[in-house]
């Protein structure tokens, strides 16, 4: 049967998702238009060195096993458990998602302020973010479509909600494989996620010891929601030091306006300096409850979007004979990662973490005066309401 209802269809197809085949779909990314028009990179730019003009915000899967009170979409999206619909087949659906995402672009030419020579290489995608809504890895033929996108060389930052352990498991190596960690406990954990399954949090903690086995890019990824997840640090400590990744994405909730689904307000949102904060204790608790995990430290910060970048020394950092940081190398080489990945698909080649990393520029640092927005482009403020910005 079919995944979405010609009522949920309707719901989507309003809010600008593009649908492909029974259960896919790709949506333009409000970063790909701002980069299109000189106005900054998303957070993805300043921390890994994607060009986010010509990254793809797609799923394969609208369905998703939690009800998450931070959700942007409102839950307009269908809800499982299991795969219990038809599965397209990958290759239409990459070469569906592609096809729609450019045919987007084309229509932004003309738009004020779109820069002519980054309008045209944005009908190039290099980079696919499978975040867009649901949870990707429900699809049963996932491994396939990522074969398809790094055919195309196409980068992969693949987000799962840690609720399926066992698909992370057979998981073929991505650019970059997140988990979602959206609750330090599980009283938590049934509040911000609200989730299907009984056993949650045991699935989230199997998923974060499955990270320890990837030998490529992992990231444990924290939304913080004032007043309902942000205050046990200890707790994150641990499933942090569960997981070992090499990076801790940390980000402040985004209020995306009423709805029936959610009753955050901004109230609810933090400000970045109390991300930083929180980064900062999160930090010192592992190094002072969990010496056996590896060392942590704030890399990088993208201001605009209230995201701070914690890093593992060991794999990502260059120190000098002091212990000082001298490169935090959290960008990546993008040809490079397709070229191992193509030798480990036809050989089983090994590759790891530092193979494609390269140094992150200055600006895009924590502690830059340019708070992680990239000075070739122009920063637009908007006026706000209380004349404040976060």
């Amino acid at each position: 049967k079919d995944m979405v209802t010609p009522a949920q269809a309707k719901a989507l197809k309003k809010e600008g998702y593009k649908l492909i085949g029974s259960h896919s779909a790709v949506k333009l990314c409000r970063w790909t238009k701002h980069q299109l028009r000189g106005r900054g990179g998303c957070y993805k730019h300043t921390f890994y060195g994607i060009t986010s003009y010509q990254c793809m915000e797609a799923t394969p899967s609208l369905a998703c096993a939690n009800k998450c009170v931070f959700c942007w979409r409102h839950h307009k999206n269908p809800v499982g458990t299991s795969w219990k619909w038809k599965a397209d087949d990958p290759e239409a659906i990459v070469a569906e998602a592609v096809d729609l995402h450019v045919a987007m672009i084309k229509e932004c030419r003309g738009v004020p302020g779109v820069v002519d020579w980054r309008w045209r290489d944005a009908h190039t995608v290099r980079h696919c973010a499978l975040s867009l809504v649901g949870e990707p890895i429900m699809y049963p033929r996932i491994n396939e479509l990522l074969g398809e996108l790094h055919g195309r060389r196409i980068s992969t930052f693949l987000v799962t909600n840690a609720q399926f352990p066992e698909a992370i498991r057979t998981l073929r190596p991505v650019t970059q494989l997140y988990v979602s960690v959206d609750a330090p406990n599980e009283a938590d954990l049934v509040e911000v996620d609200r989730p299907l399954f009984g056993d949650a949090w045991d699935r989230l903690r199997a998923s974060l010891v499955l990270l320890r086995e990837k030998r490529q890019r992992t990231v444990a990824r924290l939304t913080l929601v004032k007043g309902h997840n942000e205050r046990d640090v200890a707790g994150y400590a641990g499933l942090v030091a569960l997981g070992e990744p090499t990076l801790v994405e940390v980000k402040g909730v985004t209020f995306c306006g009423k709805s029936d689904a959610s009753d955050l307000t901004m109230e609810n949102c933090p400000w970045h300096h109390e991300v930083v904060a929180f980064c900062e204790a999160l930090a010192a608790a592992l190094a002072a409850n969990h010496p056996g995990a590896p060392e942590y430290r704030i890399a990088c910060s993208h201001k605009h979007s209230v995201s701070v970048l914690l890093a593992r020394v060991d794999q990502l950092a260059t120190l000098d004979d002091s212990g000082a940081v001298v490169s935090w190398n959290t960008w990546i080489d993008y040809d490079k990662f397709h070229d191992l990945e193509r030798a480990h698909a036809a050989t089983g080649a090994p590759f790891g973490v530092e193979d494609y990393a390269v140094p992150a520029p200055p600006w895009a640092l924590f502690g830059a005066a340019e708070d992680g927005f990239d000075p070739v482009d122009t920063r637009v403020y908007k006026k706000k309401a209380n004349g404040k910005s976060r």
